[in-house]
C-alpha cells in the first residue's frame, strides 16, 4: 500500500463526497439487517403458531392477528429492502463517480508531468510504454479508488454491523460462524503478493506490446518498402504470446480466489446449521428462527467475503501500476521555471565558454564554445554532422541547461527567466519537421492560435508553400495525416517554417529546414526570411553555404568547438572548411 499512498491527495480533495459515501453505505446497510430480524421474527410466530393448543388454531381472531402480523412483516421486509437498494444506489453514484474525477484528475497530472519532463526522459523511455501508463495503469488505479474502495467499506461496515448484531443474538454460535475466517485472511494473504508480482510482470509486457506496435506503426513505410511485414508480423506474434502467458499466469491466481470464498461461506452455513442445530435441541437457543437468522446474516456475508478477493486482487494491480506512474510522477523536471514573473525578451543571445555532454550517451556535444548575436542580426552555424550544431539550438530555447559556462539573454542568464516567456519568443524550425494530424490551417496556426485566415496565408506565401496548398481540393483545410504524411519532405519543412514566421518571435531558429528543398525555392525562402527577420535575431544551421551567405556572422563548427568564425567574403578568402564547402557546392551547381 506504499505506492497508493501517492492518491491521499486526492482522497483529501474529494473528502466530501468520501464522507458521504460512507455514511449512505453505513445508512443502507443498517436497513439491509431489517430483513432477518424480521424473517426470524416470522419464523418464530409461525412456531409459537405452531405450539398453540387445536382450539386456538383454529380461532378465527388468531389466525386473523397472526395472518396480519406475518403482512407486516413482509410489507417492512419490502420497504426495508427497496431503501437499502436505493442507498445502495447513492452510495455507487457517489463512490464511483468520485473515482471517475480522480481518474480525471490523475490523467492530467500524468499528462502535465509527460510536457515537464526533460529530454533526457523521453530518449529513455518508449512512447508505447508512456501511451500505457497513461491509459491502462491509470484505469487499474481507478479500479482502486472506485469499485475497490467501495466494496473494503462496504464489507467492513457490513461485517461490524452483522456481527453485532449476531453477537447480540447469540455469542457462541457467532464465534462458530466466524471460525472460517483466520483461514480466509491467510489464504488472501499468500494469494495476493503472487498477484501483485505477476501483475506487475504482465503490465511490463503489454507496455512491450504497445511500444513494438507504435514504432511499426510509425514507421510502416519503410517496413513495406522492405517487405520485412512477415518478420516484423513474427515478431509481434512472439511478443503478444508472451504476454498472453504472462496474462494467463495472473489470471490463474486470480481464478481461485472465487472457489475459494464460496468454499468457506458453505463451510460456515454447514457450520451455522449443524452448531444452531445441537444449541436449539439441547435449548440454549429458544427458537428456529435464530438459525434462519444465522444463515442469512452468513448468506449476507457471502459477497462481501467473496469481493474480498476481487478487491485484494484490483488493489494488488492498482500497487503495481501507481508503482509504474510513481517512477516519474515523482521525478523533478530537470528544467525548471525559476522566475514567475514574466521576463521581456529582444533577442541579444551570448554563449560564454558553453560546454554540453549529454547525460544519457555522455557524448561531449560542446566544449567552450563563445560567441553573441545581437538583437536583429543573423548568425549561419554550418558544419559537420554531429559538429554539435543543433545542441546549441537546444541550449537557447532551454530544452537541455548548460554543463559548463552561461547563455545569456538580453544580458540576463538564461536560467533566470520566466521559461514560458522565453520559449513563448523563440520560433524553431526542427531538422526534423514534426506536423499534428489536423488541418494544413491548425498546423501554421499553432505557432499563433489567434492568427487570421489572412496572417495564415501570407505566412505560407513567405515560406513559398501557398501554391501547394492551394493545389489541393481541401486547401488549408485538408487534413493531414500522421506526423504530415500527406505532405512531402520539402511540403513539411515549409509548412514548419509559416508555423514559425506566424509566431512573430523575438528569436528565430532553422535546424536545417531546407534540406529538402530544391536551391531555387531555398534562395526565394531566404530571400523572404532575410526580409522577415531584418528587426529579430535569427540563427540558421545548415549544410549549404547558400543558406548561410548573406548571415551577418558565420561560425564552423568541428567535434563541438568552433574552428572558424566571420562574414562569408572574410571565410571564402581563409583556408580552410568554409571555402573548401563553398567551392566544392559551387562546382556541383556549374554541374547542375
Amino acid at each position: 500500500m506504499k505506492e497508493l499512498s501517492y492518491l491521499n491527495k486526492y482522497f483529501i480533495k474529494y473528502k466530501y463526497s468520501f464522507s458521504l459515501g460512507i455514511l449512505i453505505t453505513i445508512i443502507a446497510q443498517i436497513f439491509s439487517l431489517f430483513t432477518p430480524k424480521l424473517i426470524s421474527k416470522s419464523l418464530n410466530a409461525i412456531e409459537k403458531f405452531d405450539k398453540l393448543p387445536k382450539a386456538e388454531q383454529t380461532s378465527q381472531v388468531v389466525i386473523d392477528s397472526y395472518r396480519d402480523g406475518l403482512i407486516h412483516n413482509v410489507l417492512l421486509i419490502i420497504a426495508t429492502t427497496i431503501v437499502a437498494g436505493f442507498l445502495t444506489f447513492l452510495m455507487r453514484q457517489t463512490l464511483i463517480v468520485m473515482s471517475r474525477h480522480i481518474e480525471f484528475d490523475l490523467k492530467n497530472e500524468v499528462f502535465k508531468q509527460y510536457e515537464n519532463l526533460s529530454q533526457n526522459f523521453y530518449k529513455q523511455n518508449r512512447t508505447g510504454d508512456l501511451m500505457n501508463r497513461i491509459s491502462e495503469d491509470v484505469s487499474k488505479v481507478r479500479m482502486y479508488v472506485g469499485p475497490a474502495v467501495m466494496y473494503t467499506i462496504n464489507t467492513f461496515i457490513r461485517f461490524a454491523i452483522v456481527i453485532i448484531y449476531m453477537y447480540n443474538v447469540s455469542p457462541l454460535l457467532t464465534l462458530y460462524t466466524i471460525l472460517p475466517l483466520p483461514i480466509l485472511s491467510y489464504c488472501i494473504f499468500k494469494l495476493s503478493s503472487e498477484i501483485n508480482k505477476r501483475s506487475t510482470t504482465f503490465q511490463q509486457y503489454l507496455s512491450k506490446v504497445s511500444s513494438f506496435s507504435q514504432e511499426i506503426f510509425s514507421g510502416i513505410r519503410v517496413i513495406k518498402a522492405n517487405s520485412l511485414e512477415n518478420q516484423h508480423q513474427n515478431n509481434m506474434v512472439a511478443l503478444a504470446d508472451e504476454s498472453k502467458k504472462k496474462s494467463l499466469d495472473l489470471a490463474k491466481v486470480q481464478s481461485l480466489f472465487g472457489p475459494l470464498m464460496i468454499a468457506l461461506i458453505g463451510i460456515s452455513n454447514l457450520v451455522v446449521i449443524y452448531f444452531g442445530g445441537v444449541m436449539y435441541i439441547n435449548g440454549t437457543i429458544p427458537n428456529i428462527g435464530t438459525i434462519a437468522e444465522f444463515i442469512l446474516y452468513v448468506n449476507m456475508l457471502t459477497w462481501p467475503v467473496a469481493s474480498l478477493g476481487w478487491v485484494s486482487s484490483m488493489v494488488q494491480e492498482a500497487e503495481a501500476s501507481q508503482k509504474r506512474l510513481n517512477e516519474f510522477l515523482k521525478l523533478e523536471p530537470e528544467i525548471k521555471n525559476k522566475n514567475e514573473n514574466s521576463s521581456d525578451i529582444q533577442g541579444s543571445i551570448a554563449f560564454e565558454n558553453v560546454s554540453y555532454t549529454y547525460e544519457d550517451t555522455n557524448i561531449e556535444a560542446l566544449k567552450n564554445v563563445t560567441f553573441t548575436v545581437k538583437k536583429g542580426e543573423t548568425l549561419a552555424i554550418l558544419g559537420k554532422t554531429g559538429s554539435g550544431k543543433s545542441t546549441i539550438l537546444s541550449l537557447i530555447s532551454r530544452l537541455y541547461d548548460v554543463t559548463e559556462g552561461r547563455i545569456t539573454i538580453d544580458g540576463n542568464e538564461i536560467s533566470t527567466l520566466n521559461l514560458n516567456d522565453l520559449r513563448n519568443n523563440i520560433g524553431i524550425v526542427p531538422q526534423d519537421a514534426f506536423l499534428f494530424s489536423d488541418t494544413i490551417k491548425n498546423n501554421i496556426k499553432f505557432g499563433n492560435q489567434n492568427a487570421t485566415d489572412k496572417q495564415v496565408i501570407e505566412a505560407a506565401k513567405n515560406a513559398v508553400v501557398h501554391d501547394n496548398i492551394a493545389a489541393f481540393n481541401k486547401q488549408y483545410d485538408t487534413i493531414l495525416g500522421e506526423r504530415g504524411i500527406t505532405l512531402s519532405g520539402g511540403q513539411k519543412q515549409r509548412v514548419s517554417i509559416a508555423r514559425a514566421i506566424i509566431k512573430n518571435p523575438a528569436i528565430l531558429l532553422f535546424d536545417d529546414c531546407l534540406s529538402a528543398v530544391d536551391t531555387e525555392t531555398e534562395e526565394t525562402i531566404l530571400n523572404n526570411l532575410f526580409e522577415i527577420c531584418k528587426d529579430k535575431t535569427t540563427i540558421i544551421v545548415s549544410h549549404r553555404v547558400s543558406s548561410a551567405k548573406n548571415a551577418d556572422n558565420i561560425i564552423i563548427l568541428e567535434d563541438g568547438r568552433i574552428i572558424q568564425q566571420g562574414s562569408h567574403n572574410q571565410l571564402i578568402n581563409q583556408e580552410g572548411y568554409y571555402a573548401s564547402l563553398y567551392l566544392k557546392q559551387l562546382s556541383e551547381k556549374e554541374l547542375l
